[in-house]
């Protein structure tokens, strides 16, 4: 991965494991890479890696399973007025 020197590493880490979960590289249920696997992927301290599950959580597009690891939340359900 090339990175973009403005924007700090988590961030595009982030961006790029955010792109993923949308389109269903990472489907809902589905369990995140590790942290020890996201630096070795992304080549960064575990610190980062920490921090970008963490924000992920935080943005509610994951959620942690002690014991188990990080997985991708379900999809939220839209709106009633907007279903079929």
């Amino acid at each position: 991965m090339e990175w973009r020197p403005d924007v700090p590493r988590w961030r595009q880490m982030y961006e790029v494991l955010e792109e993923r979960i949308a389109d269903g590289v990472y489907p809902p249920g589905s369990r995140l890479p590790s942290v020890v696997d996201l630096c070795a992927q992304f080549g960064v301290a575990q610190m980062t890696a920490r921090r970008v599950l963490k924000e992920l959580r935080d943005a509610g597009l994951a959620y942690m399973e002690p014991g188990i690891g990080t997985s991708v939340a379900p999809l939220p359900k839209p709106p009633a007025d907007l279903e079929p």
